[in-house]
């Protein structure tokens, strides 16, 4: 039975199962009814940060333009356009074990696409969840739903596996910015 979470809880996701490598950080949304004229495209990123909490440089920054770390230890599976149907929007493959050792954190974040153009934001999404699972097994090991406490924001940073103690852990952020993906590129240290 997996862990649900509420914003600030932190959960470890390795302690008691030291064999978890690889994960799959899963993201999904709904949109309220919305008569905007544009279809909403909602995009998930990861930003491997040091212990300073930045990017060590640019290709730190997984997104729609760059898939995959030069690790190879975080993959985005690709870019959902309209993030209609049922389940994860969009997937990032985690294998914890290849996680290089200056890489202290990973934040998982879903931004909006020309959300200030379109005139766009997260008080018109619903249903926002971030949940792990473990690759080999499928079994869910942690859930975080975000609820419906967002109103002008156009980013989340939605939450983070990060490193303590020799364990990797989960910590549920939820914690919303205006300003896009810009915004975020900006608080982590990505040159823009």
């Amino acid at each position: 039975m997996p862990v649900s979470l509420q914003k600030g809880q932190k959960v470890s996701l390795t302690k008691g199962n030291s064999g978890l490598s690889k994960i799959l950080v899963g993201l999904g949304w709904d949109i309220n009814q919305y008569d905007g004229g544009y279809d909403f495209d909602l995009d998930a990123s990861a930003f491997l940060c040091n212990a300073s909490g930045k990017v060590n440089d640019d290709s730190d920054f997984i997104f729609y333009h760059n898939l995959v770390h030069s690790s190879g230890a975080v993959e985005h599976t690709g870019d959902n356009l309209t993030g209609s149907g049922d389940g994860d929007d969009e997937v990032i493959r985690v294998d914890l074990k290849a996680i290089p050792e200056n890489i202290a954190k990973v934040a998982f974040t879903v931004t909006i696409y020309e959300a200030q153009e379109r005139g766009q934001n997260f008080g018109q999404v619903s249903n926002a969840y971030i949940h792990v699972t473990n690759e080999e097994t499928g079994e869910e090991i942690v859930r975080y739903d975000l609820g419906e406490d967002f109103s002008i924001e156009t980013a989340i940073v939605v939450g983070e596996i990060y490193r303590h103690n020799g364990e990797w852990k989960f910590n549920a952020i939820g914690s919303g910015y205006e300003g896009g993906l810009y915004a975020l590129c900006k608080s982590f240290g990505v040159n823009v």
